[in-house]
């Protein structure tokens, strides 16, 4: 498997997995491991352009159980998991930042600002340092640019 036997599990299933989604045409978003032994889950979450179906899961499981298997990340049986992580996941890279430009987002702060701990707005721009966002206040457009470091969750805000 690659990497060095110090790298965490999921990190070294990452490199693998992201190159098989990619021939599929999906993004890898996240590999989490929970549970021990036998009892071991291997979640793999995807996403594309349009969103993810139970097709894509079905093609990702096929593709990814065989790497895997030769990958052999664990002495023992695990279960394999496919599937997307849902639209109001937090966002955890860049791309999902900007994935989400010029829609309604929610911003949980490490500090408040202007008293506020929790912020909801327009997100105009994102980048590697900070986020713009226009907020809507009394009628009034006011936009602010946060600093990543102070954002301690972001989400898309979704309207049913």
């Amino acid at each position: 498997m690659p990497g060095n036997g110090s790298e965490p599990v999921a990190d070294r299933l990452q490199k693998i997995v992201s190159p098989i989604l990619w021939t599929l045409g999906l993004e890898l978003v996240d590999v989490i491991c929970v549970g021990q032994g036998s009892r071991s889950v291997v979640r793999v979450l995807i996403s594309k352009p349009g969103g993810v179906t139970i097709t894509d899961c079905e093609q990702a499981h096929k593709a990814l159980g065989p790497a895997l298997d030769v990958a052999d990340p664990f002495p023992h049986a695990y279960t394999l998991e496919v599937s997307s992580p849902g639209l109001d996941r937090p966002f955890k890279r860049l791309q999902d930042y900007q994935r989400a430009i010029g829609k309604e987002v929610s911003l949980k702060l490490r500090q408040p600002l202007e008293g506020q701990w929790k912020i909801t707005g327009r997100l105009m721009n994102a980048d590697e340092q900070a986020v713009v966002l226009d907020l809507i206040m009394s009628k009034m457009t006011k936009s602010i640019r946060l600093d990543r470091e102070v954002i301690a969750e972001a989400k898309l805000v979704v309207k049913l």
